[in-house]
Formats: C-alpha cells, sequence, structure tokens
C-alpha cells in the first residue's frame, strides 16, 4: 500500500454523537474550570491560566473516564511538559530545534511516565513562546491544574452517577 492510499484513511464510521446532557455537562464543567482559574488569577494577581488548560477541559469534562483524562495524567503531564520545556530553554536557548527537541522529549517522558496528557504536549511550546522564568512550572502550570482539577473532582461526581477518578 502506497503512503498516499494510506490518506484515504480505512473508511471506519465516525463516532457516534455524545448526548446532549454529556455536551451540557462539558461545558457547564469547562465554564466553571477556566472561571475558576480566572477568578483565581485575578484575585492573586498571577498568571494561572494556560491555553492547554481549555484543551484539558475538553478531556476533563467531555471525556472524563479515559486514561488522558485521570487527575495524576492532567497534573503531572502539565508539569512534567512544562519543567521539560524551561530545561532545554535554559540549556539551549530560544532555538526551533530546542523547542521541537523539548516537545518530543516532553512527550516520551509522559508516556515513559503513565502521566500522558495530550493537552500538556503544548506546554515546552508555550515556554518557547513566552520565555519565562522557571517559576512558570508552579505560576500557572502546578496551581492552574490544581485548580482545574478539584472544580473536575467536584463537578464530575456531582454532576454524573459514575465515579470520578477511575485511578490516582
Amino acid at each position: 500500500m502506497s503512503l498516499i492510499a494510506k490518506f484515504s484513511g480505512d473508511g471506519a464510521a465516525m463516532p457516534p454523537r455524545p448526548a446532549g446532557a454529556s455536551i451540557l455537562k462539558a461545558w457547564i464543567g469547562s465554564l466553571l474550570a477556566i472561571g475558576a482559574v480566572g477568578l483565581a488569577a485575578s484575585d492573586m494577581q498571577l498568571a494561572l491560566v494556560l491555553g492547554s488548560f481549555g484543551a484539558s477541559c475538553v478531556l476533563v469534562f467531555g471525556y472524563p473516564d479515559l486514561p488522558f483524562s485521570q487527575p495524576r495524567n492532567v497534573l503531572f503531564g502539565h508539569i512534567l511538559s512544562s519543567a521539560t520545556g524551561l530545561l532545554f530553554l535554559t540549556a539551549f536557548g530560544p532555538h526551533w530545534w530546542a523547542m521541537a527537541l523539548a516537545t518530543a522529549s516532553a512527550v516520551a517522558l509522559m508516556m515513559a511516565t503513565r502521566t500522558t496528557h495530550p493537552p500538556a504536549g503544548s506546554n515546552p511550546v508555550i515556554v518557547f513562546l513566552t520565555q519565562p522564568g522557571w517559576n512558570f512550572v508552579l505560576f500557572p502550570t502546578a496551581i492552574g491544574a490544581i485548580i482545574l482539577l478539584l472544580t473536575a473532582l467536584i463537578y464530575n461526581n456531582v454532576s454524573r452517577k459514575s465515579r470520578y477518578p477511575k485511578y490516582w
């Protein structure tokens, strides 16, 4: 089979559309989580919001039972990826190839530590674009992820019959 032929896909059916109630629950959860992070940032006068947190909301509230959506993946995936970005930025400077190495390394480290959280894969790119200091691992990464997760723990357990998380 040629490479071009592979681009046409397997012809599998699209997944079913989530139920309207699930979509509404994901919307409310995302509103509450990003609102909580934004409010805390405003009150504390700190930067606590990462663009990748919006993508985390898709998983945590839209698909909370997936392995990528579990608290250990969300928290440690974000921390590990931000720290990896900062390590490569510090060691090699703001070069495109260092950003590529940092992102690839963050993906591999998350996989190796069983903390894969796809939205966190963008954190090294964010680090290279903003060039923050090492406090970036704490503010916004860790504290913002913790606020998002606290919101998810409360909201997902109030709004759903099944438990969140599936594991720690």
